[in-house]
């Protein structure tokens, strides 16, 4: 479905300030928005959506996020139906339905899940006002909240759909390379070496494990961005052309 966009949100792009331990509502809305305007154009979208830990803590009243993997897996237990929750209420201004799927990297392995992910994805999509949303199964998986913050994930989820596009959306301005956003690149190894293993406090990924997930989209012929998610209109500026973030082209 080359017409097919997928959006990955990240914690930071998600929470309202520095702490990272609350839901931003303005934020929803304004994401809300933008997706909004791509199924008006008839695109598909499906979203991957990081920050269930984050609406865990501050509904459990938490001063900071675990440090335990139990406690991450509890947090994101209470916070998954809070995250949602936000994404229904923001989509129900205009128009979009949020349709929810928890999946790990073991359904898309297994080529018996991956098949019956992918038809679900599919049969939902067939219905123009219906946004997946995916997010990992954080309460019995641990991949994403040891390494991939959802990168990964998303990159997998864009080869399953076949989009045309993946959109990484994140609190950096694009892949940074001494201190300046290059506006496209195309070899990977290269970028590599800028990377520092800096991240922020509430991601669990950071630069590297976002160029994993965009050497795997790109291999699969998608073209993928990493943008500045706290800025507006930086969907419809990437799809547009506009120097936005960084481009990275698809492979093949």
């Amino acid at each position: 479905m080359k017409n097919c966009i997928v959006l990955k949100f990240g914690t930071g792009v998600l929470t309202a300030d520095a702490s990272g331990v609350r839901l931003d509502p303005a934020q929803f809305e304004k994401l809300a928005v933008e997706i909004a305007a791509l199924v008006d154009r008839e695109f598909s979208v499906v979203v991957i959506s990081s920050a269930a830990v984050a609406a865990g803590v501050a509904a459990l009243g938490l001063q900071a996020r675990p440090s335990s993997l139990p406690g991450k897996q509890a947090c994101a237990s209470v916070g998954q139906s809070q995250l949602m929750r936000a994404y229904e209420e923001s989509f129900r201004r205009h128009g979009l339905v949020a349709a929810q799927l928890l999946l790990t990297h073991g359904d898309i392995d297994s080529r018996q899940r991956r098949r019956n992910a992918q038809n679900t994805l599919r049969e939902l999509l067939t219905y123009p006002h219906v946004v997946p949303i995916i997010n990992e199964n954080d309460s019995v998986a641990v991949e994403e909240l040891r390494f991939g913050d959802n990168d990964r994930l998303g990159a997998e989820v864009a080869s399953l759909c076949d989009a045309g596009r993946y959109l990484i959306l994140t609190r950096a301005d694009g892949f940074q390379a001494d201190g300046v956003r290059v506006p496209v690149i195309t070899d990977l190894e290269e970028a590599r070496l800028h990377v520092t293993g800096q991240k922020g406090e509430h991601s669990t990924g950071g630069m590297s494990s976002k160029l994993d997930a965009v050497d795997f989209a790109t291999a699969s012929g998608i073209e993928t961005w990493i943008l500045d998610g706290r800025r507006p209109e930086q969907i419809a500026l990437a799809l547009a052309g506009r120097d936005v973030g960084t481009r990275f082209p698809a492979k093949v």
